[in-house]
């Protein structure tokens, strides 16, 4: 474990090195059934139920192409600007540990079915980064270790490992970029930024569930050093399954202060692969990173080539949506958004939650109060995702609605949301098993009026003598008493009314 005071301060780093960046980005596409059988593709389940002779590597069981992985990883390359191959194969990537049951993964060598691509991404200030794509390529998951006994789940000191192959299998598509120079002290927020627009667009092209948390989208950041202006291309580490952001980010720092202070003090760096841990945000090593030889890929004899014609090409282009930054765009116009008003949307992952309560009735206004302020504090209070809310975009409006009709002030809405929340039903039943609903009846107004004048003689003389100002005291004691439910608005004009 490298302790802070083996690293060197970051303002140090970026003065002294140049950072060298390269990011592996594997997404687990959510088709129906596995990449080479027709298991189910589905996340959990008891372990080793989602398994067949195919994916568990019986003696004679041949694979078969899932021919919507294949569709949708060439969309994801037209997505990405790549060129998609009018030719390419399957190889046999060999290594041997318990999780892959074959002692290879199917992959894609030197023959991806996209490549040469880009994608540009904006960084906090607005700045566009291009990001260029070196290849976008087919392959199958792994299956799942557990080790049991051993240290935060690691298998050193690990008493016996279990494993579950409902994984294996899993059609994935790994996207890896080329080597990204020239970010300098922003080399962490540049490798967020990208799997944040990485992740934006697989999910617009509807090809992943893209959740980090559960490795449907999982990075492996490479990060070297060089000494400033050198032009010289250091040993680089690669930090493998950082799954979320923020750990992306905190990843490359760390093994930028990490690097530099070895380089610093005349050590080398190890060309290996590292594990980040989440609660230190620390790396540590994992093991000496193997070369293409290592191996000895050769072209898998149990699967034929792909030949896309440049027709279908054609044809699956046509039906790629709205990307993510023009969409961004059409919304900050329709929606009058300053940049900073954007930016907190896109932080807090909230546009397409509040342009969909936009659709089912709401203002664009009304929608993005709810979803960055309220709704993002219980996301945080309750310790999940916005989208994760056990609330959807038309309730929300279907709230706002009551609001409007001036069924509901707005405290009691909040309530109604917590109702919905915490399963109690739609809004509208939440409103009626509460008795939320606001008191617009004069009657019972005019009586809560007099007994809050009669409490406050001298209020009401203030109010007689022309202080309508003070009028706000009277409201907010009759408010008080019928506990939120009072029209504010009606108590008003009965207060004034009563003392004219």
């Amino acid at each position: 474990m490298t302790s802070v005071a083996d690293l060197m301060d970051y303002d140090e780093v970026v003065t002294r090195f140049d950072p060298m960046l390269g990011l592996e980005v594997h997404v687990e596409l959510h088709t129906k059934t596995k990449m080479f059988c027709g298991c189910a593709n589905e996340f959990g389940g008891e372990p080793n139920t989602h398994v067949c002779p195919v994916c568990l590597a019986a003696p004679g069981a041949l694979p078969v192409v899932n021919g919507v992985a294949v569709e949708s990883a060439i969309r994801i390359g037209l997505a990405l600007n790549c060129e998609i191959a009018e030719w390419c194969r399957f190889a046999r990537k060999n290594y041997f540990y318990p999780d892959m049951p074959k002692n290879f993964q199917t992959s894609q060598y030197d023959e991806p079915i996209a490549f040469n691509g880009y994608l540009d991404v904006t960084l906090d200030d607005g700045e566009i980064f291009r990001v260029e794509i070196e290849r976008a390529h087919m392959e199958e998951d792994t299956g799942k270790s557990l080790h049991v006994g051993g240290t935060a789940g690691r298998i050193h000191g690990a008493e016996h490992s279990l494993l579950d192959y409902n994984r294996a299998g899993v059609p994935l598509i790994e996207i890896v970029t080329k080597m990204i120079p020239g970010t300098a002290e922003r080399a962490p927020e540049v490798a967020r930024a990208y799997v944040s627009a990485l992740r934006d667009l697989l999910k617009a092209l509807d090809v992943s569930d893209v959740r980090m948390d559960q490795g449907s989208l999982r990075c492996d950041a490479n990060v070297s050093l060089s000494p400033k202006d050198s032009g010289v291309l250091g040993t680089r580490t690669e930090t493998k399954n950082v799954n979320s952001l923020r750990s992306v980010e905190r990843a490359v720092r760390f093994e930028m202060t990490r690097q530099a202070a070895i380089l610093a003090e005349g050590g080398e760096i190890v060309q290996e692969t590292r594990h980040f841990e989440e609660a230190s945000g620390t790396t540590r090593a994992g093991r000496r990173k193997e070369t293409a030889e290592d191996y000895r890929y050769f072209p898998e004899p149990d699967l034929v080539p792909i030949a896309p014609s440049r027709e279908w090409v054609e044809e699956l282009r046509l039906t790629l949506p709205e990307m993510p930054a023009e969409r961004r765009k059409r919304i900050k116009a329709e929606w009058s958004l300053t940049d900073a008003e954007l930016r907190d949307l896109v932080n807090a992952d909230a546009i397409d939650l509040v342009a969909a309560t936009v659709e089912a009735g709401a203002t664009s206004v009304e929608a993005r109060s709810w979803w960055v302020s309220y709704l993002m504090q219980q996301a945080n209070t309750r310790g999940v995702e916005l989208g994760e809310l056990p609330i959807t975009p038309a309730q929300v409006a279907k709230v706002v609605a009551l609001v409007n009709e001036g069924a509901l002030t707005n405290k009691l809405a909040r309530e109604v949301v917590i109702g919905v929340l915490d399963g109690e039903g739609e809004p509208e039943q939440v409103v009626e098993a509460r008795g939320l609903k606001v008191v617009s009846d004069d009657g019972a107004l005019e009586k809560a009026v007099d007994e809050a004048l009669a409490a406050q003689p001298d209020v009401a003389d203030k109010i007689r003598d022309g202080k309508v100002a003070a009028a706000g005291a009277i409201v907010g004691a009759v408010m008080k008493a019928t506990k939120g439910q009072a029209d504010a608005k009606r108590v008003r004009e009965l207060v004034i009314a009563r003392c004219s």
